[in-house]
């Protein structure tokens, strides 16, 4: 297999990754896919540090032995608290999460005002205060967190117009609302699909997707290395290959939901 022939590797905990995907085939649509989704184990959002390391362990583990030639740790709490263990692990680009939307944000903010939504795990990590704070020069940052479990089930039901939803956004961005936030970073790969309702509750913020700049920055590594594949693909759409340690009836179903298309039936694996 080519160096350029090579795929790109996508690890979620679940089906959340599936929004990252779909931004890295608009952007890089010559390039072959493999999606990892480790299904059988999620969430990630509520386990321990050292549980989370351990799954990220084994994940990049098996996207290095199908011979990935960059891979991407779609879930933000994986990022948060195991990037650097599979860093360590890799001889090829990781990207997370955390890094590519901080940076939009402190980008994008004018009033220094930035908050951040997602899991219990990531809010309770730090992790994008930390990374937001290197960007501090001529900006002074007050970033504002809020965990919002709830989205994750909603979004994967498809409650994406749903008055229940909305109430539940509702409740948790009262407390955002008030601090005249004018960034959002989106710290859960699930809650672009809620974009709509989020921006609604927040009408005066820039909603910041983390999946899009993390495909942003998938884009400028292969380029800088001249790894981008610039051979079309004979089929439609791009060459996917899906690997769940679950099988899931209505993956496919999830699947389309996030992609726009459909998709081929999934392989399951067993990572441990």
């Amino acid at each position: 297999m080519s160096k350029l022939s090579k795929p790109i590797g996508v690890f979620d905990s679940g089906v959340g990754g599936l929004s990252v995907l779909r931004h890295l085939v608009r952007i890089l649509p010559n390039e072959q896919y493999v999606y990892l989704g480790d299904t059988a184990r999620v969430p990630y959002g509520n386990k321990s540090e050292e549980t989370i390391q351990e799954y990220t362990r084994q994940a990049v583990k098996f996207l290095l032995q199908i011979e990935a030639k960059l891979i991407i740790i779609a879930c933000n709490t994986a990022s948060a608290l195991a990037l650097q263990i599979a860093e360590e692990l890799s001889d090829i680009p990781i990207i997370g999460m955390i890094h590519p939307a901080a940076k939009a944000a402190a980008i994008s903010t004018k009033n220094g005002k930035i908050g951040i939504i997602g899991t219990r795990a990531t809010i309770g990590s730090k992790a994008y205060p930390q990374v937001i704070s290197q960007f501090q020069s001529n900006k002074t940052f007050e970033v504002y967190g809020k965990a919002c479990p709830l989205l994750v089930p909603l979004a994967e039901e498809g409650f994406h117009e749903h008055v229940s939803t909305e109430l539940i956004i509702q409740e948790y961005l009262t407390s955002l609302q008030s601090e005249d936030i004018d960034t959002l970073v989106l710290g859960c790969t699930h809650y672009p699909l809620l974009a709509p309702l989020i921006q609604k509750q927040m009408p005066n913020a820039t909603l910041i997707d983390c999946g899009e700049y993390a495909a942003f920055e998938a884009q400028t590594i292969l380029s800088l290395s001249n790894r981008i594949n610039s051979i079309e693909h004979i089929i439609t759409p791009t060459k996917i290959d899906f690997y769940l340690t679950d099988s899931t009836p209505l993956f496919p179903e999830i699947a389309e939901r996030f992609l726009g298309f459909l998709i081929e039936s999934p392989t399951r694996i067993n990572l441990e």
